[in-house]
């Protein structure tokens, strides 16, 4: 084991970094005990709540676990994926297919429980997504991305929110390839408007029925074609 001391900042980050470069190099192997938090303080030339902070860290990614009693155990080589990450790997067209269910639900939501302030945002955001039409694929992809946000957001529940934001990454670029290589504006710049517009006025007069329709299709067409590419 070749532990070297530290700099004085960031302790805990450069304890953690360190010890997980140890596990996943395997000179800690799976099943195996780490020494104690004194001789890994004393290794790494910092204080024993440093190393007790970086275990928790490396507990999280998923690499060790501490057992009552008998100390903390090397459980991975590598650290687990986080959220973002794995949606970053994921075809888009899974993604899409996880998205459509979250949005579906949420329009119908959104229906139900939207507010004049939603209703302002939403007409905004359409209006947006008109106005980026004279723009380039990117600023039109980012303009609707914006409206379906806040139709998320009209929904009311700040978990589906945050979990939609969570896919806009790995969503973007693919829409944004989607357009250009099928060239779905160049016979229609604003391509989608009448469904996006019936989206609004069905969020607009309470109908979660005919909004949830509305969103579906669209999205189904643009799976569809996700597949198809």
């Amino acid at each position: 084991m070749s532990l070297s001391a530290l700099r004085p900042s960031p302790l805990v980050e450069q304890a953690a970094q360190h010890l997980r470069e140890q596990i996943t190099a395997g000179h800690w192997p799976v099943g195996t005990k780490l020494p104690a938090e004194t001789a890994l303080a004393k290794a790494l030339g910092v204080g024993r709540s440093t190393v007790r902070e970086a275990l928790r860290a490396l507990a999280g990614a998923g690499l060790v676990q501490a057992r009552q009693g008998a100390g903390v155990f090397v459980i991975a080589a590598e650290p687990a994926e986080d959220w973002p990450t794995r949606l970053r790997r994921s075809a888009v067209a899974d993604v899409y297919e996880v998205r459509m269910l979250i949005e579906v639900e949420a329009a119908r939501l959104a229906a139900g429980r939207r507010t004049d302030e939603d209703l302002a945002q939403l007409r905004a955001a359409l209006e947006g997504r008109r106005r980026a039409a004279a723009g380039s694929t990117a600023e039109f992809v980012d303009a609707d991305i914006a409206l379906h946000a806040a139709v998320v957001a009209a929904a009311g529940n700040p978990v589906l929110t945050s979990l939609f934001a969570e896919f806009v990454p790995a969503l973007r670029q693919g829409l944004v390839d989607l357009v250009d290589l099928l060239g779905l504006r160049a016979d229609d710049p604003n391509h989608g408007d009448p469904g996006h517009a019936a989206l609004v006025e069905a969020i607009a007069a309470s109908d979660a029925g005919a909004a949830g329709e509305v969103l579906r299709e669209e999205l189904e067409q643009t799976l569809a074609r996700l597949r198809a590419a």
